[in-house]
């Protein structure tokens, strides 16, 4: 059969049923309101008015000018944009850099900031920690410290993995604030149950925080969780058995970045929407202070 001049070519399962025309094998119902192409679920992008492809969201079909205030939005709101992973991979530019500054200047660097209760540090000679000096920083500065090579790796390996995904559906914005809030939670929660001279550093509380809000958003669009799951349980496995592991940051993070990602994906639609995601990171934001000030006021 001949196909009309300009139409688009639609694949079809044996069932008949259109399939995505830009992942082979995918059932669907749903097409662009614009091209009318067959999308799926991991294609499909909120408009004003139903969903649209990837194709006409970057391209803006022709019309020759920007998108107006009712641009299509990501499944949580943010702003479709040209490089859905640039938040990516600036965390990971900024991680790798840090890690090249602390070969380059060595313990004391690595002693500055990384996350301690407090102790009498014999490298920097002073008394040191979040309790010990006010040294607040450290809950965060330590989320981008790493000192081994295998550490590092598998941590930026993950961010890549879980990252670029995740920040493509939330968008830019909403994806930094998953980060850096899931990252802080693993620190408070660290600092309130570690030992006071205890150190810890290392992005994997922000990186289980990428692995709750994985989990949330696969539930949302009913995709198989099965693969994620098993990678998550591998990682427990290895946080809860192997030594020398900071385990409060990883279920800190964990906890943190499910509530912000539930928050986001399932806020009402309409005005409500920003109020209850901001609401949401807030919340979360407020508890992860509120353990680090109670931890500050039993050690001193």
């Amino acid at each position: 059969m001949d196909q009309a001049p300009g139409s688009p070519q639609e694949p079809q399962d044996t069932h008949g049923l259109p399939v995505c025309y830009r992942h082979a094998g995918r059932e669907t119902g749903i097409r662009c309101t614009r091209c009318e192409r067959p999308i799926c679920t991991d294609c499909m992008i909120s408009a004003s008015v139903g969903f649209q492809c990837p194709d006409c969201v970057r391209t803006g079909s022709g019309t020759g000018h920007a998108p107006d205030a009712s641009r299509p939005r990501t499944i949580a709101g943010g702003t479709v944009v040209a490089d859905p992973r640039l938040v990516t991979k600036v965390l990971l530019a900024i991680n790798l850099a840090v890690f090249v500054v602390g070969l380059a200047l060595g313990e004391q660097f690595i002693h500055r900031f990384t996350l301690i209760g407090g102790a009498l540090d014999p490298v920097l000679g002073e008394p040191v920690g979040v309790a010990a000096d006010d040294e607040w920083y450290r809950l965060l500065t330590s989320v981008f410290l790493h000192q081994e090579m295998w550490h590092i790796f598998f941590n930026m390996l993950l961010l890549w993995w879980l990252g670029g995904p995740l920040e493509q559906a939330l968008g830019r914005a909403r994806f930094l604030a998953l980060y850096l809030i899931s990252g802080l939670a693993g620190s408070a929660l660290t600092y309130l149950i570690a030992e006071p001279n205890a150190g810890s550093l290392g992005a994997s509380g922000a990186i289980y925080g990428l692995f709750g809000a994985t989990i949330v958003l696969m539930r949302r669009m009913r995709y198989d969780m099965r693969p994620i799951l098993a990678l998550l349980a591998i990682n427990l496995v290895i946080t809860f058995v192997a030594p020398g592991i900071a385990w409060q940051a990883h279920v800190g993070g964990l906890v943190a970045g499910a509530a912000i990602a539930y928050g986001l994906v399932h806020a009402p639609q309409g005005k409500r929407r920003t109020l209850v995601q901001f609401g949401t990171c807030a919340l979360v934001l407020l508890v992860s202070v509120g353990i680090a000030l109670v931890r500050t006021a039993a050690l001193t």
